[in-house]
């Protein structure tokens, strides 16, 4: 079906783009853990990444954000099985279903919330303090990837189990 390949390529495309965030943030991070053992062992113009933890506490917010559409489509969640396996398929499925759809509601709440987020950082004028970002893009991103996020997870909650 074109929305179920729609859907699918909506959350690999955003889990993608947070992967490429990740290992951004992973390869400045290992950029600023050198710099400053070179700094420590008295090497000249080395140090590190000058408010490296601002950008990733920029950055991971994304991140998590984005791997939620596919985690949700690969049923890759934590979930706890102690009673559920006892329950026959029917009743798993319809489990499965209210939870699809608690997770819906859960995910739409949210983007709303970050959408009233975003605009108030956006009007606040609210900066980081070393490198003075504007705070609004990271709400911004994550804004856009939790909407994502909510309208795959209400199909996927629609749809039903595969």
């Amino acid at each position: 079906m074109a929305v179920d390949r729609m859907m699918l390529g909506l959350a690999r495309g955003l889990a993608l783009a947070g992967g490429a965030v990740l290992l951004a943030l992973v390869a400045m991070i290992c950029v600023s853990v050198a710099g400053s053992a070179l700094a420590r062992l008295g090497v000249p113009g080395f140090g590190p990444v000058r408010a490296g933890y601002e950008l990733v506490e920029l950055g991971i917010a994304f991140v998590v954000f984005a791997f939620l559409p596919l985690a949700q489509l690969d049923r890759a969640h934590a979930t706890v099985e102690v009673f559920a396996a006892r329950l026959p398929r029917r009743a798993n499925a319809a489990l499965g279903r209210i939870w699809a759809l608690g997770m819906a509601a859960v995910m739409l709440l949210i983007a709303w919330r970050l959408g009233a987020g975003t605009f108030a950082k956006a009007r606040s004028g609210e900066t980081t303090f070393l490198l003075a970002l504007p705070i609004w893009w990271a709400y911004a991103a994550c804004c856009v990837a939790a909407w994502v996020a909510a309208v795959v997870t209400l199909w996927d909650a629609v749809r039903g189990q595969r």
